[in-house]
């Protein structure tokens, strides 16, 4: 029986988060703009006790960066570059696959196996570098500064990393189509006289509802880890500010987006944990709330746990049997 995933726990949970986080930053940005609280020395009876970067305090949940910067007012500013961005990139893979791979299903089912041949050798390029190498002329900032407006970088991200998956998606949903052909339902409606097109709306797109949103949500997570490398690689959405002054700041994030906030900060992170810390936490957060919308999903409109039948898939419960402990009753007489 079908429920509404609203009255399912996990999906309320997980959506919730996201919408606080993306809600807060535009109330943020529409209030105090970027501007961001700083702290830059703590002092008791006129005595300095503590200076930038300080750890976390209670008005400071999640202390200061180098600068005395609140990172609790960075991670929330960034919030809505971040999970907007990878839910757009997200959403763009899966559009484009489909119809992509309701073609490879359908019509070029003769040539499946040089197409997925063809296809299965963009699993072995590291997409990040592969990601690397053609955004760094677009996204790193030479001497003379940008030649394109923040809005031409974001555009060119986001088509970058979405045309780099589309293949592999494409052909994943070119075999799920192909399957679905072979049902009984599918062969019924060919044999009651329907089109190939009335199939695949009224039959083959239904039947992959499911997958598709999990798919949806799957993408995102990808993308946000795409993001964490990048900026690892000090490659940050929008654009990498780098500073050629003699005495030089170290590269930062343009809009204060989490990935930035990891690249610019990783070198704190045994004098100052909580500085690259912070945006990973959240980054964690964010991947959890999808992983529980998946759930709450699966759960409301199967029955079924998402994650439990994918472990069920991986160890099977027939190789519990070994060692078992034999019973009588495990045996039948035979009459010879």
């Amino acid at each position: 029986m079908r429920k509404s995933v609203w009255g399912n726990p996990y999906f309320l949970i997980g959506f919730i988060f996201i919408i606080l986080m993306l809600v807060s930053s535009f109330v943020y940005s529409m209030v105090w703009g970027i501007e961001v609280r700083r702290l830059y020395f703590i002092s008791v009876e006129g005595v300095v006790v503590e200076s930038s970067p300080i750890s976390p305090k209670w008005l400071f949940p999640f202390g200061t960066d180098a600068l005395g910067l609140d990172m609790l007012g960075k991670i929330i500013i960034g919030a809505k570059y971040t999970i907007l961005t990878a839910f757009i990139i997200a959403f763009l893979r899966v559009f484009l696959s489909i119809p992509l791979g309701l073609i490879l299903g359908t019509f070029l089912m003769r040539y499946k196996k040089f197409i997925n041949g063809w296809i299965d050798s963009f699993h072995y390029l590291p997409l990040t570098i592969l990601a690397y190498f053609l955004l760094e002329p677009v996204l790193w900032e030479p001497f003379e500064g940008f030649s394109t407006s923040i809005v031409e970088r974001f555009v060119i991200e986001i088509l970058l990393l979405t045309f780099l998956i589309v293949p592999i998606l494409s052909a994943l949903l070119g075999n799920e189509v192909s399957l679905l052909y072979k049902q009984e339902f599918i062969l019924s409606a060919k044999t009651l006289g329907a089109g190939k097109w009335r199939i695949i709306f009224k039959h083959i797109l239904p039947s992959m509802k499911e997958k598709l949103v999990i798919l949806l949500g799957q993408q995102f997570t990808q993308t946000l880890v795409i993001f964490i490398h990048l900026g690892l690689l000090t490659l940050f959405l929008g654009g990498t500010d780098v500073d050629y002054q003699l005495v030089s700041d170290p590269p930062r994030s343009i809009t204060y987006e989490w990935s930035g906030l990891i690249g610019d900060s990783f070198r704190y992170l045994q004098g100052a944990p909580w500085i690259p810390l912070t945006p990973i936490l959240f980054f964690s957060a964010t991947m959890l709330s999808v992983s529980f919308m998946i759930e709450g999903y699966v759960q409301a409109t199967s029955g079924q746990s998402y994650y439990k039948r994918k472990f069920k898939a991986v160890y099977p419960a027939g190789e519990k049997k070994k060692g078992k402990h034999v019973d009588k009753s495990d045996f039948q007489k035979v009459n010879m």
